[in-house]
């Protein structure tokens, strides 16, 4: 993999990862940008005790461009876009709107692929490796940023989640906090510890192997699974079999075999409503333990992967039970989503 570090016309960073390694990257931003303004401010919530992050500018972020004025493309025939250069592996950049920023953390999106009608379930291996390897990357210069307390890398899949820009695109959030799911995660494992004096992940991860009614498929180095308590219709705990804290610290061996086992995932998820049906609406997150806090290593990564479609043409709302109380009513039994996925394994 070779890396290169760039800016972008107003300053912020833009950096290439190329699989191979005689790729230069010289070309320049020219395009006539002020320099970024945010108003992002995090605010404390008294009664929950939790973070809400304020940022207004993103109001005027690109809504929905027509795809000849996709701003993840590279830069061609004149149009003029994030990506300077002609064509790219994987780009990583800073987010011209982002919901945090400066002493409040930091934004970054990552283009997955120069293509603009593909989407990462259409990568090669080696096109996915690269992804990881910049996940990987980013996640350890963010956390030497002493705004940053936790890094999250996800991508956000289809029209139904809200997605503005069509383009193949994660983002990674650099937050100057501990996330509230982070925090509960950590609670309870801490609780598992002192009452069993094990780890609670490992001892899931057991769980769920001995009993095998919701594996959704296993290999050397990997195990993925639907939660007991899944909170969505169709969703998978993608773990390494050796317990790590975050994405730096996966072995080569777990390196290697995670793209075969991602692409089979993502694929299956577009093959659980039947042939001819639009591409499933997804969200792909990364938990990482947040840096220097009490039980990061006890804290295992895991990537979790979920759509909000719950049958063929009907969306899982997050109504007055989930909005309101937290407390969410899942329509389809985890045994049986578990079960649809692994009959629509690839052939």
């Amino acid at each position: 993999m070779k890396k290169t570090v760039t800016t972008l016309a107003d300053g912020r960073e833009l950096i290439y990862y190329d699989s191979a390694d005689d790729t230069v990257r010289d070309a320049v931003d020219r395009r006539p940008l002020d320099p970024v303004s945010t108003s992002s401010e995090i605010r404390r919530d008294p009664l929950l005790g939790d973070s809400v992050a304020i940022a207004s500018h993103r109001q005027a972020r690109t809504y929905h461009p027509p795809a000849d004025a996709c701003p993840l493309c590279p830069t061609r025939d004149g149009r003029l876009s994030e990506i300077p250069d002609d064509h790219y592996d994987v780009a990583v950049f800073e987010n011209r709107f982002p919901s945090l920023a400066g002493d409040s953390g930091r934004c970054e999106v990552v283009c997955f692929t120069s293509d603009h009608d593909a989407s990462f379930a259409d990568l090669t291996e080696e096109q996915a490796a690269l992804v990881l390897a910049a996940w990987t990357d980013r996640t350890a210069a963010l956390s030497a940023l002493d705004q940053v307390t936790q890094v999250f890398c996800f991508e956000n899949r289809g029209a139904e989640i809200g997605v503005t820009l069509g383009h193949p695109h994660g983002q990674i959030y650099g937050y100057p906090f501990v996330t509230p799911r982070t925090e509960l995660m950590l609670r309870s494992a801490a609780r598992h510890r002192e009452e069993t004096g094990g780890n609670l992940f490992d001892d899931v991860i057991a769980r769920e192997e001995k009993d095998g009614t919701r594996t959704v498929l296993t290999t050397d180095h990997w195990i993925a699974h639907v939660p007991y308590a899944a909170h969505w219709p169709y969703e998978v705990h993608l773990h390494p079999r050796r317990r790590v804290p975050d994405l730096p610290a996966l072995d080569e061996a777990a390196r290697t075999e995670f793209p075969q086992v991602y692409l089979e995932l993502l694929r299956r998820f577009d093959r659980i409503f039947g042939p001819g049906e639009p591409p499933t609406p997804y969200i792909s997150a990364w938990h990482q333990a947040p840096f220097g806090v009490p039980g990061r290593e006890d804290f295992a990564l895991h990537l979790e992967l979920f759509t909000i479609r719950r049958t063929s043409g009907k969306l899982k709302f997050l109504a007055g039970s989930e909005s309101g109380m937290s407390v969410f009513i899942n329509d389809v039994p985890p045994e049986a989503a578990a079960q649809r996925l692994r009959e629509v394994a690839s052939q």
